[in-house]
């Protein structure tokens, strides 16, 4: 797809345009965004809190107090299956 100018001309990059790093790319939402997942621990079926880059950070007993931890702790949850 070419961007175009309002006017139409070709090669138009709006001024709001950023460019950020591979690096800067792999920690975006890491404070902001946590996953669940079902797992099985060792006293039977638990549900792990992640971090965006998969570092883990706790467990729960079930899925609606792994998501209400997670936006206790102002943090979006996102559900993995």
């Amino acid at each position: 797809m070419d961007a175009k100018t309002p006017n139409g001309m070709d090669g138009f990059v709006p001024a709001t345009l950023h460019y950020i790093s591979a690096e800067q790319l792999a920690t975006l939402g890491m404070d902001e965004i946590a996953f669940v997942k079902p797992v099985m621990t060792a006293t039977g079926p638990g549900y792990a809190i992640h971090a965006a880059d998969g570092t883990p950070l706790a467990i729960a007993t079930n899925a609606p107090v792994a998501v209400a931890a997670i936006i206790q702790n102002e943090m979006v949850p996102s559900l993995v299956h």
